[in-house]
């Protein structure tokens, strides 16, 4: 698996069109194929038949086949630059492999030097193939973004909770809150006018009933 289709001068990128020439160079009597998301869906879909069915027997691609796609036969997969590839990519890529019988290894090859993050992601991928405990990992690298707005990722404006850590609490916060607004109406206003936008003068009690 690349990241790219062709070479960049921007990046230092193993590319699937490169990498498939070089393959097929060097590996004469294996049939190799390569899909990426430039092939026409027939183009694609041609290309994953054969090697469903053996034809090809080495499949060089980009991250097109990260859902959706169900090849019992697959049993070794090597991702280049992984250190480009978030974890949740990265888990999905991994899945591709081993829904068979046959014992499967996905090997993970990256460039030096590793950031943080990168190094964080790698590690986890080593250590555990379960999906939920990717996913925490995942949420805590990347952050939970914003409660009330837009922004996905980055860290939450949360001066004292924490998603991941507390959120065993959520359920009691929810009920708590929905209490407070019916009961106590005047509070939520106080509290939240400071930082939530209303749209169209919308009060912060008719946001969170809404």
């Amino acid at each position: 698996v690349c990241t790219l289709i062709e070479e960049s001068e921007a990046l230092q990128c193993e590319a699937a069109e490169v990498t498939a020439a070089t393959l097929h160079e060097r590996l004469p009597h294996v049939a190799v194929g390569l899909v990426h998301g430039r092939l026409h869906g027939s183009e694609k879909e041609n290309m994953m038949r054969q090697f469903k069915l053996g034809e090809i027997q080495l499949l060089v691609a980009t991250t097109v086949i990260e859902v959706g796609v169900d090849v019992p036969n697959a049993s070794l997969m090597v991702i280049e630059n992984a250190e480009r590839m978030g974890l949740s990519q990265l888990h999905q890529l991994r899945g591709r492999v081993g829904r068979g019988s046959v014992a499967s290894s996905c090997v993970l090859l990256y460039q030096h030097p590793l950031g943080r993050t990168a190094r964080k992601r790698l590690d986890a991928m080593r250590t555990t193939t379960d999906g939920f405990m990717i996913a925490d990992i995942d949420l805590e690298l990347r952050g939970p973004g914003e409660v009330l707005g837009t922004r996905q990722t980055g860290d939450v404006r949360l001066r004292v909770a924490s998603l991941l850590r507390d959120q065993h609490w959520l359920p009691a916060v929810q009920t708590a809150a929905r209490e407070i607004v019916a009961h106590y109406p005047e509070r939520v206003e106080a509290l939240t006018q400071r930082w939530l936008q209303q749209p169209d003068g919308e009060t912060a009690t008719q946001f969170f009933q809404s």
